[in-house]
């Protein structure tokens, strides 16, 4: 499958913008579906009970390995977009939207603790028939991946957390910020997303300036539910021994860590390592805490080479029905 590179996908949407007179919706929804497309990506939807779940999954199925792909807080499935082009044509990815983010249902009251969000996984993933998976998770999504890992292990083949939060031990610039009142991840006024992605990121990549606009104006609209989200976390993180739970894991794990991470600490990586029995660690010199957008080749790479003793590269009818 022919994949379009980020430059490809500059080039065409500066082609939209002197042939049309699209808005930035219009600009933006395009360069989604670009991105996406050129990932060998497409998106598509499921009910699970009362909620409405958004996800990306293979245009063409093929016999490999399934691979689920967890997005961090604040954040959504598209995170995973560029990493997913390195692995589609061997794999089949799904990238999903947990409840409360992107394209999924937002109910205030659902409940959105680490472990409450493991369930909702579980629900989804048992929606879309996938019962044998790798999984990747970052930040929220790396400490879910490995609440996940541990509680259905016979579930999954190999589990990479790249910059997962749930150990909080080294503190970090975000630690300072909120003790004073000013949560950088989430936006709530223009400006904000910029400074936000500034803040995450230490390699960014290319936004164009209609696309950042409609993103910014996504999160800010996100401000309820995020703050919600983030309350129930840090709340969690008072009553649930989290560093406890990690150590039941009986799958292999490789933590990832960029090492210019602002908003979680890298060297709470190596507790991550001690807690998780059989872990490896590989810090990124130069990267920040998204490891899969910043640098996706790499991040792809870590994944085969580390997933290959466990990979089974057969069809076991997991499939979802298309």
């Amino acid at each position: 499958m022919l994949k379009q590179s980020p430059f490809t996908v500059a080039f065409l949407l500066l082609t939209v913008l002197l042939t049309s007179a699209c808005s930035r919706q219009g600009i933006y929804d395009t360069a989604i579906d670009w991105e996406r497309s050129g990932a060998g990506l497409e998106a598509s939807r499921i009910t699970v009970g009362e909620l409405e779940i958004a996800y990306l999954r293979n245009i063409e199925a093929n016999n490999g390995d399934t691979i689920v792909l967890v997005h961090g807080f604040a954040a959504n499935k598209d995170n995973w977009t560029r990493m997913a082009g390195e692995l589609t044509d061997d794999f089949n990815v799904y990238a999903i939207d947990l409840p409360g983010h992107g394209d999924s249902s937002k109910p205030l009251d659902l409940g959105y603790q680490l472990e409450q969000q493991v369930s909702h996984l579980a629900r989804i993933l048992a929606a879309l028939n996938i019962n044998k998976t790798h999984m990747m998770g970052n930040s929220m999504g790396g400490a879910i991946t490995a609440l996940y890992t541990a509680t259905y292990p016979e579930q999954i083949e190999t589990a990479v957390l790249f910059n997962p939060a749930g150990i909080l031990e080294y503190p970090s610039e975000l630690t300072d910020l909120v003790l004073e009142g000013d949560n950088p991840l989430i936006p709530s006024k223009p400006g904000d997303f910029e400074r936000l992605v500034d803040f995450a990121m230490e390699e960014k990549p290319f936004i164009p300036w209609p696309i950042l606009g409609v993103m910014e104006e996504k999160a800010i609209a996100n401000q309820a539910i995020n703050e919600v989200i983030f309350a129930d976390i840090r709340e969690a993180g008072l009553n649930f021994d989290f560093r406890d739970a990690i150590t039941h894991i009986q799958d292999p794990v490789l933590i990832v860590w960029g090492k210019e991470d602002r908003i979680l600490n890298y060297r709470n990586g190596e507790l991550f390592k001690q807690a998780i029995p059989g872990s490896q660690l590989t810090l990124l010199e130069g990267i920040g805490h998204a490891p899969m957008i910043e640098t996706p080749e790499e991040s792809a790479r870590l994944f085969l080479e580390f997933s290959k003793p466990y990979r089974s590269q057969t069809d076991k009818g997991q499939r979802t029905a298309r």
